[in-house]
């Protein structure tokens, strides 16, 4: 009986708990229907806030009668929903295109094998030629290798009888078209350059026409009129156009037009000589609907406006070259790009020739860029690309332009454009040009005008470097500007740029500089080859008049080919003072360096890797002696290249004080070229040191460790896993790191702690990069509300290892808003779980206000 009983008693709790869980469940899943009316009322506030918080939905309630019978927790879940499906809208489109441009690529792919399927025939057929001739000991000589592509005789045209000019035109077409589709010229994939889904395009190079010749195919989401309307205008993305002009233009007989087009080049360095090219360039469609723009190089004189200019110029040859542009199905277009020229390398030294004689610095210069430049105008108008401190896109790509165009005018000099050389006796290493009639004045407005100036004064020179990776150097003097610039240089150049000019720093009272170095991005193209910057260099007065006057300093500055795998790229670093708040078309004088690649690139990957990154722990290594060749160096992974350094630094100056600012200039010059040539033997692998090791990449043992120590502190601490992935070691584990949703970063155990590491998220949500993370505090992030507020949760870090911080606000470093649900921070052990190796915060759905 007490077994029945109980039974039943068992019996009555679980049906109470099953009812309690059926309800439970029935709650949860109400389904509520609403109506066109509340839908419509949802919607509006969507459209404001997709993510409203439990206060603003009460306050919807309330506000609007009709939602007054549905509960809070349904309207949470109405949200939830609608996010859900925008989410899936926007993935199912993205999908859809991503399918479209993977279905267009295969088709250019089958295209460019068909392509070389016909070449290997071709290939075949003329080395069985050539066997056939060499078994029977004829002297003959294969009449098919006398093309009009490698024909000197023939690859000028004469523009003096404009009857002609459309036969030239037609040939010229035909030609093209048989380099960009047919097997014209025996093209070869650029190396580094591998095609994929991700790849702006298929590069390829000719290492066996005459001249120098690059081709790229690629699909892009604009239209071929659009696409022609760009490419035309080839000064907006070919950084070395100086000018084009378009001296005569009239219709051919099919539809098309003809032009006769005068082109100047700069050099790219002090020690060679600049291009010009007398060109025909015809426009025309063809009967299966594509465009083309062709171009080559006529005979005669085409001298342009001014003969006496074009006497600065080496006139160079365009074999025929242009574009091809044929629509998509759906949208977009396809186009191929060929570029052939024969740039006249006996006018340059003996040792910039290779300059002159390589295609893949043409398909870098030109080709790459060429596509590479729609496709960031394609990016841009859709509206993929996102830039900071609220600049247009336009605006930006214009202020990276007129820091590239005054870098190259201060390198040439030339003379049409008022620069003069001074006392220059042909020995100086150091070149003093002066330019009294140059106009600051970049626009239109006539307040940033600078014309009371007396000049612009410009130190250049140029060296040849042995052994130096160009990708290293640059990023060294990017990342350490300390370690070879004068503030008080950088200071004069800036008061320049202020509105009260010179009394900005009056007698140019000494300053010192506070070694912090931010670099806040402003943009960059679609591959990450190019950056757009503004620098703030922290400085204040060393005496005791205005002890608290901000000395600060702002560049804007333009960095480029630190890639170390892009074969045939320049790597540039130009820089300009600015006003913190500059406008637009604020007057810039850049000044800067490029470093040129000679050689072809040798060796293997492995080299490669051992380069990589070795510029961010080589401060320490720059007050030691040159390293002298250690047993322990492995000599058989370094190879020999050569590179040319060219380095212009632009000063204003007053009438009455040319002489004294060329004298600093010069000796400015003479002192940067020291600190590079010690970078320079620092980071050669030749005569780096075996001690000093690079600073810890993504991928080196050292960061590895700490993503390990992050993640098994977090565990330790709070008894949960940071990640959900399940990763506990290797990489895979610092990739999950790095890719967090949440923004996690690490500053040091210090007074002023200093952060010293950040996820991708981290890095975003400051606003800055690894770089620049090193020269920023902790207390940087808040105001003083908020860092009241941090002091006694240290105290509670330290005794149990760990805190929850309620959410709040913090600033990017930018002085954007930030919020946050909430916040963990933890300490980081050790291996030994004893020792405290830094501090680490996770921010959690965090946000820009």
């Amino acid at each position: 009986m007490a077994m029945v009983v109980q039974h039943q008693q068992q019996h009555k709790e679980m049906s109470s708990s099953n009812t309690s869980i059926t309800k439970h469940q029935l709650d949860n899943g109400k389904y509520v229907r609403y109506t066109t009316e509340q839908v419509e009322a949802l919607e509006r506030v969507y459209a404001e806030c997709p993510k409203p918080s439990s206060l603003r939905r009460q306050q919807l309630i309330r506000e609007c009668p009709i939602l007054s019978n549905i509960e809070p927790k349904q309207i949470k879940v109405w949200f939830q929903n609608r996010r859900c499906r925008e989410k899936q809208r926007k993935e199912s489109s993205r999908l859809q295109t991503v399918n479209k441009k993977l279905s267009a690529m295969n088709k250019l792919l089958m295209e460019e094998n068909d392509r070389l399927q016909k070449q290997v025939s071709q290939l075949v057929c003329e080395n069985g030629y050539m066997r056939q001739h060499m078994h029977t000991g004829s002297a003959a000589t294969d009449a098919s290798c006398d093309s009009v592509i490698t024909t000197p005789q023939h690859s000028l045209r004469d523009a003096n009888n404009p009857a002609g000019l459309l036969s030239i035109a037609e040939e010229t077409l035909a030609e093209f078209l048989s380099k960009a589709t047919g097997t014209a010229v025996d093209w070869v994939q650029m190396p580094g350059m591998k095609p994929g889904p991700d790849s702006v395009g298929i590069f390829a190079i000719s290492q066996s026409c005459s001249g120098v010749a690059a081709r790229a195919c690629g699909l892009v989401s604009l239209e071929p009129t659009k696409i022609v309307e760009i490419l035309k205008d080839r000064p907006s993305w070919f950084r070395d156009c100086r000018s084009l002009e378009v001296f005569t233009m009239f219709p051919a007989g099919n539809g098309g037009t003809i032009e006769l087009v005068y082109m100047q080049t700069f050099a790219p360095t002090t020690l060679a000589p600049a291009r010009d090219f007398w060109t025909l360039r015809y426009t025309t469609s063809l009967d299966n609907g594509s465009l083309v723009v062709c171009e080559r190089s006529l005979s005669g004189s085409g001298a342009g406006p001014n003969p006496a200019a074009a006497a600065q110029f080496v006139r160079g040859e365009m074999l025929p070259s242009g574009y091809l542009i044929r629509p998509c199905e759906g949208g977009g277009s396809v186009i191929h790009i060929v570029d052939h020229l024969n740039l006249e390398a006996w006018s340059v030294p003996e040792v910039l020739r290779p300059l002159y004689e390589s295609s893949k610095v043409v398909a870098q210069k030109m080709t790459i860029a060429a596509l590479r430049y729609i496709r960031q105008i394609a990016q841009e108008s859709s509206g993929e690309v996102v830039y900071g401190l609220g600049r247009q896109p336009a605006v930006l790509r214009t202020l990276s332009q007129r820091l590239s165009r005054g870098f190259n005018d201060a390198i040439n000099g030339f003379t049409d454009d008022g620069w003069s050389l001074m006392n220059c006796d042909g020995a100086e290493d150091v070149i003093i040009a002066v330019n009294s009639t140059k106009n600051l004045n970049n626009s239109m407005n006539p307040s940033n005008s600078l014309s009371y100036l007396g000049g612009i004064l410009c130190a250049k020179a140029s060296m040849l470097f042995q052994n130096v990776p160009p990708a290293v150097l640059v990023r060294f003097l990017r990342e350490h500007r300390s370690e070879w610039a004068d503030f008080n240089v950088d200071a004069y150049s800036a008061a320049s740029v202020k509105a009260n000019s010179y009394n900005t720093y009056p007698g140019m009272r000494p300053t010192r500089f506070t070694g912090s170095q931010i670099i806040m991005p402003l943009g960059h193209t679609i591959e990450h080859e190019e950056m757009l910057e503004v620098v703030r260099l922290e400085g204040h007065a060393l005496g005791q008049e205005d002890p608290f006057t901000s000395r600060d300093i702002h560049l804007l500055q333009l960095c480029n080919g630190i890639d170390e795998n892009a074969v045939g790229a320049c790597s540039e670093l130009v820089f300009a003072p600015i006003d913190e708040m500059f406008p637009d078309d604020a007057p810039l004088v850049p000044s800067g360096f490029r470093i040129i690649p000679l050689d072809p690139k040798s060796g293997d990957g492995k080299n490669a890797l051992a380069t990589t990154h070795r510029t961010l722990d080589l401060t320490s290594s720059l007050d030691v002696a040159p390293a002298t060749n250690h047993g322990s160096t492995d000599m058989s992974t370094c190879h020999t290249s050569r590179s040319v350094l060219t380095i212009a630094f632009q000063f204003p100056f007053e009438n009455n004080l040319a002489e004294s600012v060329a004298t600093m200039a010069r000796q400015y010059v003479r002192s940067v070229i020291n600190s590079v040539q010690r970078v320079a033997m620092a980071i050669s692998p030749s005569g780096l040191s075996p001690c000093v090791g690079p600073k810890p990449s993504p991928s080196s043992p050292e960061a590895l460790t700490l993503a390990q120590w992050i993640c098994q502190s977090y565990t330790y601490h709070l008894g949960a896993d940071l990640l959900s992935s399940g990763s506990v070691v290797g990489e895979s584990l610092l990739k999950d790191l790095w890719q967090h949703q949440d923004a996690i970063l690490c500053c040091s155990l210090k007074s002023l702690p200093v952060f010293m590491f950040a996820n991708q998220a981290g890095l975003d949500m400051l606003e800055t990069t690894l770089v620049s993370l090193q020269d920023i505090t902790l207390d940087k992030m808040f105001d003083d509300s908020g860092r009241k507020a941090l002091v006694p949760e240290f105290a509670k870090i330290m005794q149990q290892g760990y805190t929850h911080l309620p959410g709040g606000i913090c600033m990017s470093t930018m002085g954007r808003h930030i919020t946050y649900e909430q916040a963990v921070a933890w300490k980081v052990l050790a291996a030994d779980e004893s020792t405290v190796h830094c501090l680490a915060f996770s921010f959690v759905n965090w946000s820009f206000v």
